[in-house]
């Protein structure tokens, strides 16, 4: 990578364990710490040329193809286009170029550099039963930038580092890269390797896979190919934009016309084996990496019935009296990162308003 800007860009990021750069024509930098975003110090205002260069370096060096002309297609038939780097110091990048008012703009999310443990992510150890399912769906929630990439990645390569077989990741763009272990780990990224994600999804089914991943969930057609891949003894796990766990079963259906939902809800109380839903909140320490706060939901026979029957606000109730299963809510949670000092008083409260009106 020849770009001098996007280089120092790059080492301030790390330097300042950053998670995001943000670059707008006509602006200087932006880093995002500890959720908060600070001009990058010391740094000039990039015009719309060096914008401009800056994203087309991007295109370039993406999947370290080399050649960016089909991106520049792309980027100028869609206005916008996702992908991602590797910094000179081994940093991964996803990216989104795109076009706005003064020109171009970037949005980069540094992923960690190397695959963490449960443990070293504050997850709850109860994750590690989902790597030792053999088929189900295992669904990972929570707003953008929550780490949700993360987690899978974590969960894949406890897989891969644990056991035998083949998996086979499907993303837009590959963000952790995977190296074979104890299994076989093939990744596929829509738009270079693949036309659409469900035309990736149904190709796996015929390249004997043991575990798919499936980048995010966005059509009808990706959704009832992977109940289809769960049913068929495959172990799926993919992501969804929602808020808590029972909130992103009901996204799920609620995609699905509504003559079709009941027998979706059947289909889905049959393969769900979890959801598991994080936020990242900031740290009570200054300089700390954010905490996550999460919630499990673990498909219990009494959870699966009350899936199937469409009585999801019980599921709710059921989870509050089901941490003998390993099941956590929110509330609990949030109370356990209080009281151990990991974030504020303040960060407490407002969480706690936001967790009752839910």
């Amino acid at each position: 990578m020849k770009n001098e800007v996007l280089l120092n860009l790059f080492k301030c990021c790390e330097e300042f364990s950053a998670s995001d750069i943000h670059i707008t024509s006509g602006e200087v930098p932006y880093l995002r710490i500890q959720g908060k975003l600070i001009q990058v110090p010391n740094f000039a205002s990039i015009s719309a040329s060096e914008a401009r260069e800056l994203a087309l370096c991007l295109l370039r060096e993406m999947n370290g193809e080399g050649s960016d002309e089909a991106n520049q297609k792309q980027l100028a038939s869609t206005q916008a286009i996702d992908g991602a780097v590797t910094s000179a110091a081994g940093s991964r990048y996803r990216f989104n170029i795109f076009k706005q008012n003064n020109g171009y703009g970037v949005a980069l999310r540094r992923l960690d550099d190397k695959f963490q443990t449960i443990s070293q992510l504050g997850l709850p150890e109860q994750l590690a039963s989902f790597c030792k399912l053999t088929h189900g769906l295992v669904i990972v929630s929570g707003p953008t930038g929550s780490g949700k990439s993360t987690t899978i990645a974590t969960l894949l390569d406890m897989i891969n580092s644990s056991r035998s077989g083949h998996i086979i990741t499907i993303e837009d763009p590959i963000e952790y890269i995977h190296k074979s272990k104890q299994c076989l780990v093939q990744q596929r990224q829509i738009g270079r390797d693949a036309s659409c994600f469900n035309a990736a999804l149904v190709e796996a089914l015929r390249q004997d896979p043991d575990t798919i991943f499936v980048g995010e969930m966005r059509e009808i057609e990706t959704m009832r190919t992977a109940i289809t891949a769960a049913e068929t003894g495959h172990l799926v796990f993919t992501t969804l934009h929602s808020g808590d766990t029972v909130g992103a079963i009901e996204r799920f259906v609620s995609v699905f016309p509504e003559g079709e939902q009941d027998s979706i809800r059947q289909q889905l109380s049959l393969v769900l084996r979890g959801v598991f839903a994080q936020r990242l909140l900031p740290a009570k320490e200054e300089g700390e990496r954010r905490v996550v706060c999460n919630e499990l939901l673990l498909v219990t026979p009494a959870v699966s019935n009350l899936i199937a029957t469409g009585k999801s606000r019980q599921i709710a109730s059921m989870m509050q009296t089901g941490r003998s299963s390993g099941m956590i809510t929110f509330d609990e949670s949030l109370n356990q990162l209080y009281s151990i000092g990991k974030i504020s008083q303040e960060t407490y409260s407002s969480m706690a308003v936001t967790a009752s009106a839910r």
